[in-house]
């Protein structure tokens, strides 16, 4: 236990590292994320600072700003990419938060809780305005089309994971499918369009995109472990909230499976019927357990951790390659 606890503190303190890495560029990225939510309609800005500066290390435009640094660069090139990434992310969000009924965001009360889910949606579309905006004042239209391409792709996870929502036959594949569209893809593309900011090479440009989707699938599997296993605090979220909402993730799908016809009456009343009581949230819970599932999603979610490091090969020795090695592992091990 001890050095499982060792490990554990190294790899937050990588995130540190990062961060610490980053912190003047973050800086501006704030900036140009605290000017570009500005309006004269008074609900945008609340709203959405309400949800933006709720917290959390901007993991999606740190990695536009980390790829740049490691390929070389030494401009501000990156920053409004950076800022764009990280409204696109804010604006799926908030829209993911009212098609969910979510309770809670990043640990605060979700923004449609508060001002209401037509104004969150709107909000949502003016924040994929700004980040358009900035893409285009970047001034590279290669990296324009990686990020607009992503809001296309974003969108068509949303919308598989919609059309599939609380369905007890997804396959393990379809799943991905979902989430390497909905969750992955952002961080693919934050880190691709930071390398091009970068002048990167084909090479290392193709390296940081592997890198990202793999980093994207290992976090989102991770959280979908948590979600039967982990804190409120861990996840900004509810404990929980998946299996009441619903959701069918990876580790409710393979327990689903194991089970069998054993527990079928239960999985199609709670998650095909959404019919619940209190104490079906820890009969799951014991079930996932009991079977494994759990721990065969953080296995795969350790596997794209590790895929996400050996993309970096490509990539010069540094503190910032460090630190995102070290980041991918910290997307697994914050569960322990």
């Amino acid at each position: 236990m001890v050095a499982v606890n060792a490990d554990v503190e190294r790899q937050t303190a990588s995130v540190d590292l990062l961060v610490d890495l980053g912190a003047a560029d973050m800086a501006g990225v704030n900036a140009l994320i605290s000017a570009r939510m500005q309006s004269p309609v008074a609900v945008i800005p609340a709203l959405a600072d309400h949800l933006i500066n709720a917290g959390g290390k901007r993991l999606r435009p740190l990695l536009t700003v980390a790829a740049a640094r490691l390929a070389g660069s030494t401009s501000d090139g990156c920053l409004k990419l950076a800022a764009a990434v990280e409204f696109i992310h804010t604006a799926t969000l908030l829209h993911d938060d009212v098609i969910d009924s979510s309770q809670l965001r990043r640990g605060k009360v979700a923004a449609h809780l508060i001002w209401g889910a037509p104004s969150s949606v709107l909000v949502g579309d003016y924040l994929f305005a700004r980040a358009f905006e900035l893409m285009v004042e970047a001034g590279s239209l290669r990296a324009l089309d990686i990020l607009a391409k992503a809001a296309g792709v974003i969108s068509e996870g949303e919308v598989l994971q919609l059309t599939r929502a609380h369905d007890l036959n997804l396959s393990k594949d379809i799943y991905l499918e979902i989430i390497r569209a909905k969750t992955a893809e952002l961080f693919a593309a934050a880190a691709e369009a930071g390398a091009v900011s970068a002048g990167a090479s084909e090479e290392q440009t193709r390296a940081m995109r592997t890198y990202g989707m793999n980093l994207g699938l290992a976090f989102q599997l991770s959280d979908d472990a948590l979600d039967y296993g982990g804190t409120t605090e861990a996840l900004g979220k509810n404990a929980g909230d998946d299996f009441r909402e619903g959701k069918a993730t990876l580790p409710l799908l393979l327990a689903i499976a194991a089970t069998g016809a054993q527990e079928a009456a239960f999985w199609e009343r709670t998650i095909g019927r959404r019919e619940q009581d209190d104490a079906d949230f820890t009969r799951a819970r014991e079930l996932i357990k009991m079977t494994g599932a759990g721990q065969a999603t953080l296995d795969l979610a350790h596997d794209f951790a590790a895929e996400a490091k050996d993309a970096l090969a490509c990539m010069p020795a540094s503190d910032w390659r460090r630190a995102l090695e070290d980041l991918a592992d910290f997307a697994v091990t914050r569960s322990a």
